[in-house]
């Protein structure tokens, strides 16, 4: 997943909204928002690669929660284990944050955002394997952590609240969905299907061409020419019932102009209290 934003304990009756564009090669094989079950029978609702078994955003009905970003780091040596198990450990874990790290080598995985979330105990942190200061530059891997307070918070594909243009734009869409009703609102809707490329000089440095970095500047990705692209956008709600909603559409990559009303819609609900 390549843009996050998230909301915790930013408005009265909100206590968690999370807006998210997963990008991935279109081929890459994925099931789709669903309820399914880990080897140890942990219960998960998200979707799944089919490929490496794993996540990139992941509930389970104990409230334990999480989502994951890579680091861009062109050149980086590939690491064996799928970052995509990072999520599925901590549904299966019962630690808290500083403890669960304590499990992670982070010379097994290439460049990771992970943030880890327990709804019943109201805890959040951000756990990566890149220093935040220099996330890009060549370093060894080693473990970092981070506790997340109330507010909105962005995640790329640099570090926590790294302000690239899109993550400011789908930011300031989520602070309005705060405040907009119970259904996904327009405003929200729209900023995950935004295809506005970044300015040249507002463009991220991270090692890689700036053509690359234009064609990936915006919070909707198209690049026919490697057949890549975001492929499913989720929206998740938990409100003061104690309801958590998940909706997620999926874009097949033929359009370069998506619109959600027109995408595969999957919607589940679990209550958390």
């Amino acid at each position: 997943m390549c843009l996050i934003a998230f909301a915790i304990d930013a408005a009265p009756g909100v206590p968690l909204l999370v807006a998210a564009n997963r990008d991935e090669y279109w081929a890459r094989p994925t099931a789709a928002l669903h309820r399914w079950a880990l080897d140890d029978g942990t219960p998960v609702i998200g979707g799944r690669d089919l490929r490496e078994g794993g996540t990139w955003l992941g509930l389970s009905p104990a409230g334990r929660i999480a989502w994951l970003t890579n680091v861009r780091q062109p050149g980086a040596e590939r690491r064996g284990r799928s970052r995509g198990e990072l999520v599925a450990r901590w549904l299966q874990s019962g630690a808290d944050s500083t403890g669960f790290i304590d499990t992670l080598d982070p010379a097994a995985y290439a460049g990771f955002n992970l943030v880890v979330g327990d709804l019943r105990r109201g805890e959040w942190a951000w756990i990566g394997n890149r220093h935040p200061d220099a996330p890009h530059a060549e370093q060894a891997p080693e473990r970092h952590w981070r506790a997340i307070g109330p507010g909105v918070h962005t995640l790329s594909n640099a570090t926590l609240n790294t302000p690239w243009p899109k993550a400011r734009r789908l930011a300031q869409a989520l602070g309005e969905a705060l405040h907009a009703g119970d259904e996904t609102p327009p405003p929200l809707g729209g900023a995950l299907i935004d295809t506005t490329l970044a300015s040249d000089a507002e463009l991220p440095r991270t090692g890689v061409p700036d053509a690359v970095e234009r064609v990936l500047s915006s919070p909707f990705v198209h690049w026919p020419d490697h057949a890549y692209g975001t492929r499913c956008s989720t929206v998740l709600r938990w409100g003061a019932d104690g309801e958590l909603r998940i909706d997620e559409w999926t874009h097949d990559g033929a359009s370069a102009t998506p619109a959600l009303s027109e995408r595969a819609h999957r919607r589940e609900r679990i209550r958390v209290s």
